[in-house]
Order: C-alpha cells, then structure tokens, then sequence
C-alpha cells in the first residue's frame, strides 16, 4: 500500500494546486491512501464548510486539523457532518468531532488519529499521557496507524515519534509550514518526518506576503497578514510505502513540488 501525506494546505493558493495537480500526483506515485492537513484551508485559518466540501470532492481520504481548528466558528456546527474530518484528540470532551477513527481500504483497517503539542501551542492535555491512555483501546484494531502530530518544537516531535516507534506506522508533523529533510524509518519501524512543510505560495512566509512579515519584525508594529497569492505554489508532503503482508512501512519518500503556472 501508498500511503501520500500532504502537508498544511493554505487558503486558496493551496487548494486551488490540488485542484490542479492532486489526481496526477496519485497516479504518478500509484497512491492508495491520501491523508491531507486541512486546518489553514480557508483563509490561513480554520476551514470553512464551504472548503471542506470542495477539497473532499478532490480523491482525498482523510483531512486532519490542528490548533486553528476552531477558528472558523462554522466548524463547530458542521464538523459531525464530515466524519472523514479528524481534529486534535487533545481538546476536552465538550468539543465536537473526533481524534481518531478508522477507515476501511482495499481491505485494509487504517486509523488515523490528530494530536497537538504542547510547547509553543494551546494548553492542551499532554499528547504522550493521552496516546498513552487511547492505546488500549485501539490496540490491535488496525493494519496501520497514522499520526499526524501538529506541533511546533522539533524536539518535541522527535521525541513523539520515537514515543509511538513501532506502535504506529507513520507518524508525521505538520504545523511549522517549512518541510523538513530528516524523512526515515525509525529503528521500531515507524516512519517518521518532522515535519511535512506546506501546500500554497512559495514565496510568502509560511503562506503570508512577505513585505508583512518582514515589516511586522522590523517595526514591532502588528499588521493584519494577508496570504500571498501569486505563483510559484508548492505542494509538500511524504509517500510511504507498506508491505501488504506484515504492513511495516519499507519507504519513505519526501515530495517537494514547485508549480510555476
């Protein structure tokens, strides 16, 4: 099985590339299985229902979210109507949605589960103590697990993917927006990167106009962000390949794509 992963997709650059190049990226790497992050899709933040209806008329499996989950306040309303919609299993019980679910293909039980860190992010519940506390009841339920860990600190994503080493079969970061190049199999078997970058403008800061970023630094003085619109975009992300028998991951392949027009 091809397992493709892609990473952050913002506002409409990003969704509009996956519009472009998603079924030809499919058919070129011969992917069963696509785990896309949609939590910046609408504007930079949050998704729209709107959104998630058109990004899930693309071939995508499974979308997860993160710590802008909330922002559009629609979400809280139409998530239940999307239940191939995962968002962080850190938020309290009250919160709508789901951390984690199973998914069936070709004749494969695939759990995909959303975690938030900790450092840098919202005070949520420890996802090492909550995975912790999950495994038991999802133990032996599935052929693959797939983690995408939405956090900020490098450290603390390495230290959470040698944390599910060889209980999970893919464990990813998402988050940072700036794709890593540390793509291996880690020694319990779980493939692993920091983090998978983004999927929108290349040539803003993590998808906003640059001249914003830099003059919000330069100034100290706060200015609305607006996403950067003009091309070249990116696609980021990971392809894992399994073996259909003992379904441990045998390759991991890091995509980089830049699309002028």
């Amino acid at each position: 099985m091809k397992v493709l992963m892609i990473g952050d997709v913002v506002s409409r650059p990003g969704r509009t590339v996956l519009k472009e190049q998603l079924t030809s990226l499919i058919e070129e790497y011969q992917i069963d299985f696509t785990i896309v992050n949609g939590e910046n899709a609408s504007g930079g933040n949050g998704i729209t229902e709107k959104n998630a209806r058109e990004l899930f008329n693309l071939p995508i499996d499974v979308m997860t979210m993160g710590n802008h989950v909330w922002q559009q306040k629609e979400m809280v309303h139409y998530i239940e109507k999307f239940p191939r919609i995962i968002r962080p299993l850190n938020y309290p019980e009250p919160c709508p949605g789901k951390g984690y679910d199973f998914f069936e293909h070709n004749g494969k039980t695939i759990c995909v589960m959303n975690l938030s860190g900790q450092i840098f992010m919202p005070e949520l519940d420890s996802p090492f103590n909550l995975f912790s506390r999950v495994w038991p009841e999802i133990e032996g339920k599935f052929d693959l697990l797939i983690v995408d860990f939405h956090a900020e600190a490098t450290s603390e994503k390495i230290a959470f993917g040698y944390y599910l080493d060889g209980k999970a079969s893919i464990v990813v970061g998402t988050h940072t927006h700036v794709q890593t190049a540390d793509e291996r199999i880690l020694p319990g078997g779980t493939a692993y990167i920091t983090d998978l970058g983004m999927t929108g403008p290349l040539n803003g800061v993590i998808g906003v106009e640059k001249d914003i970023i830099i003059n919000n630094m330069v100034t100290k003085r706060p200015e609305r962000f607006v996403i950067e619109k003009a091309r070249p975009w990116q696609i980021n992300g990971i392809v894992v390949e399994t073996d259909d028998c003992t379904n441990q991951p045998v390759k991991i392949e890091r995509l980089y794509r830049i699309y002028e027009e």
